[in-house]
């Protein structure tokens, strides 16, 4: 899987799951490209989610949203995830 498919499957997980008024992920891969335990085929993903939806929760009731509906993807595809929500 490249990074344009992986983001594209994370936005559209996301979109399904939860009401997002705004989803940008940005690829931040490079910044694990030295680390001993990179994988290539794993990528670093920020998600900015703008979601009335989920500021109304705490922080890590929505982390833990995010990251159920991201299960597969955060097992097999995803390095490291930063997650804000505006």
């Amino acid at each position: 899987m490249n990074i344009k498919q992986l983001t594209e499957i994370v936005k559209n997980k996301l979109k399904q799951n939860i009401t997002c008024e705004k989803i940008e992920i940005q690829d931040k891969t490079f910044l694990h490209k030295n680390h001993k335990t990179n994988e290539k085929k794993k990528f670093h993903l920020k998600l900015i989610i703008t979601s009335n939806y989920l500021k109304k929760k705490n922080k890590i009731e929505s982390t833990k949203e995010i990251y159920k509906i991201l299960e597969n993807e955060l097992k097999n595809y995803i390095h490291s995830i930063q997650i804000s929500i505006t």
